[in-house]
């Protein structure tokens, strides 16, 4: 797969020759499209991999130009969801029964946002779920309100943002402050002051044993869950992951045009599985639990 070669977007004027070259790849059908797929998937066809992935550039493109109001060159975006597109075409599966381009178009996102939140700023921004939705709706948002002066949201603002987007309003400053741009830390608090910003920052995290021991249980946990999502079969996986587990949930109506089945049987699957995990979950924390006092009874 590391192997496909696809046109690149190079010089000035090269998204317009990119996109004109793009177009030259034939939109497929969808019997070709799963004939290809299972020479892929079941022989290794390289050059079936190569027409799955060029059919679907214009795709990419599409969902690329989206992003462009990053600041980042947007032959860098476009290259990052191509990526995503290989790493789709890996992995699919077309006896479930659902086009290419609706299993691509997560990953060709999830790819071209990673590299934006990796690459938009000097601070590292935040990955949770909530300050993803803030990075990539904010300034959507804030046009909708007309909140488009500079300088920090007045509190209606703040309040109108997090209720649209279901985020903590403290999320919503902190995010707003940051997309403002980085600045240096040395940079004077007044024209006619000495003093820096720096003089005024005040570490707010917890001590390093706090730290530690938090990073120790997320550790226990995750080793829990990982292992718990081992007694699932693929299909509640991949269900209870795309529900519960993604930074961007799918819908039931998404989940069941994926496994061609209904949506209640989705949500079926859904429970079905998560009761799964959590008495795996349970079972192994009170074996963990009940360990000690057995080792001290045979001592």
């Amino acid at each position: 797969m590391s192997k496909i070669m696809v046109p690149t977007i190079t010089g000035d004027g090269g998204l317009a020759r990119y996109l004109q070259e793009i177009r030259k790849f034939p939109m497929l059908q969808p019997e070709q499209e799963f004939m290809l797929a299972k020479r892929w998937r079941e022989n290794g066809d390289s050059e079936a991999a190569h027409k799955l992935v060029t059919s679907h550039l214009r795709l990419v493109a599409k969902i690329a130009m989206g992003y462009r109001g990053y600041g980042l060159p947007v032959s860098e975006i476009v290259s990052e969801g191509n990526v995503g597109l290989m790493q789709a075409v890996k992995r699919f599966d077309p006896d479930k029964g659902f086009r290419l381009a609706t299993y691509a178009m997560w990953w060709i996102r999830a790819s071209i946002q990673e590299f934006i939140l990796r690459s938009w700023s000097l601070v590292k921004m935040g990955t949770t779920a909530s300050q993803k939705k803030l990075f990539f709706n904010l300034r959507k948002v804030k046009g909708q309100i007309q909140a488009l002066e500079e300088g920090d949201l007045n509190p209606d603002q703040v309040s109108e943002i997090a209720t649209r987007l279901g985020v903590p309003e403290e999320d919503v400053i902190s995010m707003n402050r940051r997309l403002s741009g980085d600045a240096s830390l040395n940079a004077p608090l007044r024209a006619e002051s000495e003093g820096e910003w720096q003089d005024w920052l005040v570490d707010e995290e917890a001590n390093q044993e706090t730290k530690l021991a938090d990073m120790e249980e997320m550790s226990v946990r995750h080793g829990l869950l990982t292992r718990a999502m081992e007694k699932l079969n693929d299909r509640e996986r991949r269900i209870l992951e795309a529900r519960r587990l993604a930074d961007e949930p799918l819908t039931l109506e998404d989940l069941s045009r994926e496994f061609g089945v209904s949506r209640e049987r989705i949500r079926q699957i859904e429970v079905r599985a998560f009761e799964k995990v959590q008495k795996a979950v349970r079972n192994e924390a009170q074996a963990a639990l009940a360990a000690p006092a057995n080792a001290g009874a045979l001592a």
